[in-house]
Parts: C-alpha cells; structure tokens; sequence
C-alpha cells in the first residue's frame, strides 16, 4: 500500500513538474509585442525599454512627440531584455514559483519524491493553502522583477545607437532628441517623405 501511494506521490509531482514546464514554455513565448507605426521603407527609430520597470508610457509619449513632428519616421518599441544569466534566473524562478503553488494547492510534498522527511514549515504551508499560494506568488513576482528590470530605454535611428538611459541615467529631453534627429540624418534636406502618410 505504502509502494502504490509513494507511486501516486511521485506520478503527482512529475505531472507538476510537466505543468510549470508547459507554464514557462507559455510564459516564454509571450514576449512584449513590437510597436511598429508606419509602413513604407522611411527613417526608422527604435526604442528598446525596460517594460517592468513601467516605462511603456514613456515610449508611448515619444511615440506621440515623434509623431507630430516627424511623421516620416517609423518608430518601433519592444522590451530590453536583461544581460547576462539575469533572464535565465527569472525563467528559473518562474517555474519554480508554478511547481511550488501547485505542490501546495494538491497536496503533493516535493521532499516525499526525494525520499526526504517532510518539513514543519512545508505542512504550515499545506495548512494555509490560500496565504502560502499568494505569499509564494507575490514574492516570486518581486524577485522576478528584481532580476529582469535592467532600468533600460535605449534608442537607435536607423540601426545607430542615438541615446542610452543605461549610460546617461537618464531620459531624452524631447528637444535634445529632435537635436540628435536632425544632426543624425540632416533632417530637412536628407529626408524623403513617408508616400503613406495622410495630410
């Protein structure tokens, strides 16, 4: 009986594993969409930002203040992902936040797999299924966030970096960004106008 219940334990904690898998395989697809305005073959700007860091609503800004005055370029956006192994970290914690909530809504003891003695703590847990589930999302989301907010929002004009928060510190007055414009391309001679844009 003992046999066919650890059986059923280890069968259980496979299947939460092949979850939290499935869940990270989703999670890692669901990438930041690139905005793209534009369509014809015109001066292209690109902004990459840190998208946890909320810095949507800047790019959006300089959507709008790029579009008023230059509405020949096409501008594009999408997420800076983080250097180094930060990524990777933030994928491992994902999953390991998916496998320990669903250990913890089914029932399911991890350290039983490994033939390890269940801890107090872990039984606590199991106790208090509703507090441990969010405390463990929550805290889980925060460490996540920590690793992937690089605090980026870097800027290319044609594929030439034009402007970086991660040396500068900060963002681009809109004024010194219409400088960096017109000097990177000569703006008023250089520049053919965009054949899709409605007057």
């Amino acid at each position: 009986m003992d046999s066919f219940s650890s059986r059923n334990r280890n069968i259980a904690f496979l299947v939460l594993c092949l979850c939290a898998c499935y869940a990270l395989a989703m999670e890692g697809g669901k990438e930041i969409p690139a905005t793209k305005f534009g369509q014809s073959v015109a001066p292209t700007m690109t902004f990459l930002y840190c998208y946890s860091c909320g810095y949507r609503k800047a790019f959006d800004d300089y959507v709008n203040i790029l579009g008023d005055k230059y509405p020949q370029i096409i501008v594009h956006g999408g997420n800076y992902d983080p250097p180094g192994m930060n990524y990777y970290l933030s994928k491992l914690i994902f999953a390991l936040k998916i496998i320990i909530i669903l250990s913890v809504v089914s029932s399911v003891s991890p350290f039983t797999f490994f033939g390890i003695n269940t801890p107090s703590w872990w039984s606590h847990l199991q106790s208090n299924k509703i507090y441990a589930c969010m405390m463990i999302f929550f805290l889980g989301n925060m460490i996540e966030g920590q690793l992937i907010s690089s605090g980026a929002f870097e800027i290319t004009l044609n594929d030439v970096p034009v402007w970086s928060k991660l040396e500068t510190g900060k963002f681009p007055a809109p004024d010194v960004l219409f400088q960096i414009i017109d000097n990177q391309l000569q703006f008023t001679d250089k520049v053919q106008e965009n054949p899709d844009f409605v007057k």
